[in-house]
């Protein structure tokens, strides 16, 4: 393992010396400062892990694009994982970290079996380490659908439709108020 640090290490500052600019997600980025030094600006965006369907994917990347634009680090498994990569463990990795699990709701998603659900029950899971007075877990509904009885008993969810917009601003202010709180 040490050995592998030390090769990341000598990597990241190969491509420092370069000119290039190095970010380590979750870290932050590494920059040369043009003096021969260089500089470390820590990742401070809080992260938010968007849970979907792949039916529903042009509404998840409308909200990646939109929590980027409001200083959130959103993080979609088609923007994010690289070639190669351990897809589940990614994923999981991914969860831990997040800040956030946004799990985006819609008649497909309730209904159909495989990774979404997964992700659905890992992330409540993980939403047991929080702290309760802390949002982790927030449901958002892309259109009219039930929510799983097991959500929807304990946690309050927010639609995105027939105002999406309106949607959004809730979604960002539960976000934003946890985060003050903290």
């Amino acid at each position: 393992m040490e050995a592998q640090m030390e090769q990341v290490a000598r990597i990241v500052r190969r491509c420092l010396e370069r000119g290039a600019r190095v970010e380590i997600e979750g870290l932050g980025l590494f920059r040369p400062d043009g003096k021969g030094k260089f500089s470390f600006v820590p990742a401070s965006q809080p992260k938010v892990f968007l849970a979907y369907v792949q039916e529903d994917a042009a509404a998840a990347e409308r909200l990646y694009r939109e929590l980027a634009r409001s200083g959130f680090d959103p993080w979609m498994d088609r923007k994010k994982l690289l070639p190669g990569q351990n897809w589940p463990r990614a994923i999981e990795q991914a969860i831990e970290l997040a800040d956030y699990f946004v799990a985006c709701l819609s008649r497909r998603a309730v209904g159909k079996r495989g990774c979404f659900q997964a992700e659905l029950r890992y992330a409540l899971d993980c939403a047991r380490r929080v702290p309760f007075d802390q949002t982790y877990f927030i449901p958002v509904r892309l259109e009219e659908c039930s929510v799983p009885p097991r959500i929807r008993q304990k946690i309050q969810y927010v639609d995105l439709f027939p105002d999406w917009d309106r949607g959004f601003r809730a979604l960002v202010a539960a976000m934003k108020r946890s985060r003050s709180a903290e």
